[in-house]
């Protein structure tokens, strides 16, 4: 190795040699072939301080939260459609049930078929004025004429002779306590008024503002509101008929009195 110092007013670089050459057709170290600027460091070199190579970035994923709206109206949706499935699957099965037992599970309602059948009972017509054990009655013996239930609206009471005759024909006979105020009488009336096997009047001394007859039931309700008058007309007009649905409504007595009318030679006997 040779050292040169300054030896002249003319200063030279210090210029050290190792003794090594490069290689035959390598550039020297720091530079890149043909390009004449120092090379970058290869891949996978130590960074200063001793640290490993820069290990590559994993893309973070931004979580954006469950979509709560749609899940809830598909939630909602899925519970309406089952609540109208068991619905559906509840009617059916309470429609084919048979309708005395519909009407008997009515709230309130006094099937006397079955728990008085005694009083339903009775051999023939009869004239005059009868007495009955059940008031307003539901059955039992009668006048041979029955009193017209075509929808018949009776502004005064009826004899219960003849409306006993009606209930036998499958007629629903509401009666309400005279005095109930008039807002109620023609809700009444909006159920009774045209139908087939309806008929409505007041009845003096009802222990209830309404009472609803079939043949062998009875409903007692302080409100024309009441659901539970459609279902007594529902399950019990037609069907509570001890003659069948043939028999007739029209042709009956229309007259209003308490006193019973013998029109036996004028009117057909069923």
């Amino acid at each position: 190795m040779s050292i040169s110092t300054p030896g002249g007013p003319e200063r030279r670089p210090t210029v050290v040699s190792t003794g090594k050459k490069p290689a035959a057709g390598r550039p020297a170290s720091g530079a890149k072939a043909g390009s004449g600027k120092p090379a970058g460091k290869p891949a996978g070199t130590p960074r200063a301080g001793g640290k490993g190579p820069r290990k590559p970035v994993t893309p973070v994923k931004v979580s954006q939260g469950r979509a709560w709206g749609p899940i809830a109206l598909f939630v909602a949706v899925g519970v309406l459609a089952a609540g109208i499935i068991g619905y559906g699957a509840w009617a059916s099965f309470q429609g084919a049930k048979p309708w005395d037992k519909r009407a008997s599970a009515i709230d309130g309602i006094v099937n006397y078929r079955k728990s008085d059948p005694e009083s339903l009972k009775y051999e023939a017509h009869k004239s005059g004025p009868l007495t009955y054990k059940y008031s307003p009655p539901v059955g039992g013996v009668h006048n041979a004429t029955w009193q017209n239930c075509m929808g018949d609206v009776y502004d005064a009471p009826i004899a219960s002779e003849h409306a006993v005759h009606s209930l036998e024909h499958g007629a629903v006979w509401i009666t309400y306590r005279q005095g109930l105020p008039q807002d109620q009488i023609d809700k009444l009336a909006g159920k009774v008024r045209g139908v087939e096997k309806m008929m409505m009047s007041p009845y003096e001394g009802l222990d209830k503002p309404i009472s609803l007859q079939a043949w062998g039931f009875q409903l007692k309700v302080d409100n024309a509101d009441d659901a539970r008058i459609d279902e007594f007309i529902k399950d019990l007009r037609v069907n509570a008929s001890i003659e069948g649905p043939t028999a007739l409504c029209n042709t009956g007595v229309t007259a209003t009195g308490t006193t019973p009318r013998d029109l036996d030679s004028q009117m057909p006997t069923q």
